[in-house]
C-alpha cells in the first residue's frame, strides 16, 4: 500500500489543511502518515517521518532543501500545499528522480477581498477611530476620508489576484491602471501602463506581482519615491519585492501618506514589527488568505495529486516531469 506523508502539524493542519481534505486522504487506499504534534517537521525530522513513504504533501515549514531530498530515498512526489514553493529545491529533487508539484490559487478572492479591506480601513481611518473608542476616547477630531468610488488604484501584477483586485475595484467605480509586462489585458476599462505611470498616478498601489528574482526588491526608494505623497502602499503579495528600509523611510519621511500590509519580512512571512507599529500602517499578521475556502481547496487538489500517483499518471501542477521521466518506478 502506497504510503503518503502529510507534514501540517496540529495548527497548520487545522488552518491550512483542514478535515475536508484529510477525510479525502484517508478514503484513498493509501497508508497516511501525520504528524500529531506541535512542531514542524523540518530537517532530519522530515526525513525520518518520510521513510518508507511514495508521497510527501508539504507545508510552508517543511522546507524540501538538497540535504533533505537527497535523504528521500523512497519518494516520488513531493508537493507543496500552496502556490510558493520557493522552499524547494527543484534542481535537487530533479538530481534525486523526485517530482515536485504545487497548488493553484485558490485564494484569490480571499487575498483580493483583504487588499479593498486594507484600502477602505486608510482611507477612511477605521482602524484608528476604533483605537480611541478602545482606549475610552469619544473625542474624534473631523478628519476627511477618502471615497473609493472614483479614487484611482494601481496594480502591479495581474495573475489571478491582481485580476481579482482589479474586479473588485472596478466595482467599486474606482480608476484601475495595471502593471504586468506578461499580461495581456482585454478590459477596456483597465488601463494597462508602464511602472512609472502606476506608481506615479494613483491614490492607491497595490503590490500583487509573484515572488521572482525579477521582483526582489521591486519596490525600493526610486519607486515609493515616484509615488504621490497623499497615496496609499498596499502589499498582499510577498514581502521579498519590498525594501523595508525604503518603505518605513517613506513612511516616516511623508514620502507616502501610508501603508497597508498582510506580508513582510517578519517571522512566518508577517509585516515586520517596525513597520506595522507605525501610525500611518495598517498591518495584519499574514492572514489575507486564512479562511476555510482556499484551505480546503489547495488541500483537495493534493489529494487529487495523490489519486493521479496511485493511477499511474501525471498529477497537476508537476513542476519537473521533463527532468525526471522515471520518477514513478522509483
Amino acid at each position: 500500500m502506497m504510503r503518503v506523508l502529510l507534514t501540517h502539524n496540529r495548527d497548520l493542519l487545522k488552518h491550512f489543511y483542514g478535515d475536508k481534505g484529510v477525510a479525502a486522504l484517508k478514503a484513498l487506499p493509501i497508508d497516511l502518515v501525520m504528524n500529531d504534534s506541535d512542531a514542524p517537521l523540518t530537517g532530519d525530522a522530515l526525513v525520518k517521518a518520510a521513510e518508507g513513504c511514495q508521497v510527501v504533501i508539504s507545508d510552508r515549514l517543511a522546507a524540501g532543501s538538497r540535504e533533505v531530498l537527497e535523504k528521500l530515498t523512497s519518494v516520488k512526489l513531493f508537493t507543496r500545499c500552496a502556490v510558493d514553493m520557493r522552499n524547494i529545491d527543484v534542481d535537487a529533487a530533479s538530481d534525486a528522480g523526485i517530482l515536485v508539484c504545487n497548488c493553484s490559487s485558490g485564494y484569490a478572492d480571499a487575498v483580493a477581498e483583504h487588499a479593498l479591506a486594507l484600502m477602505l480601513d486608510l482611507a477612511r481611518n477605521i482602524t484608528r477611530d476604533a483605537e480611541r473608542y478602545h482606549g475610552g476616547n469619544d473625542a474624534h477630531p473631523m478628519v476627511f476620508g477618502r471615497q473609493m468610488a472614483g479614487a484611482h488604484v494601481g496594480v502591479i501584477g495581474y495573475g489571478s489576484i491582481g485580476r481579482r483586485i482589479v474586479e473588485l475595484a472596478l466595482a467599486f467605480k474606482m480608476k484601475v491602471s495595471v502593471y504586468d509586462p506578461y499580461a495581456r489585458i482585454d478590459n477596456g476599462a483597465v488601463i494597462h501602463t508602464d511602472l512609472g505611470a502606476v506608481l506615479s498616478q494613483p491614490d492607491f498601489v497595490v503590490c500583487a506581482a509573484y515572488a521572482t528574482p525579477e521582483t526582489e526588491r521591486m519596490m525600493n526608494a526610486s519607486a515609493f519615491a515616484q509615488m504621490r505623497r497623499d497615496a496609499f502602499f498596499i502589499n498582499i503579495s510577498r514581502g521579498i519585492l519590498v525594501d523595508e528600509a525604503a518603505l518605513e523611510t517613506a513612511l516616516l519621511d511623508g514620502i507616502i501618506a501610508g501603508a497597508g500590509l498582510d506580508v513582510g519580512d517578519g517571522r512566518d512571512q508577517q509585516p515586520s514589527l517596525r513597520l506595522a507599529r507605525l501610525p500611518n500602517v495598517v498591518a495584519t499578521p499574514h492572514s489575507a488568505a486564512l479562511m476555510i475556502e482556499p484551505s480546503e481547496f489547495q488541500a483537495m487538489e493534493t489529494v487529487e495529486q495523490v489519486k493521479a500517483v496511485l493511477e499511474r499518471r501525471l498529477p497537476i501542477h508537476a513542476k519537473n516531469p521533463h527532468r525526471v521521466p522515471g520518477w514513478l518506478d522509483r
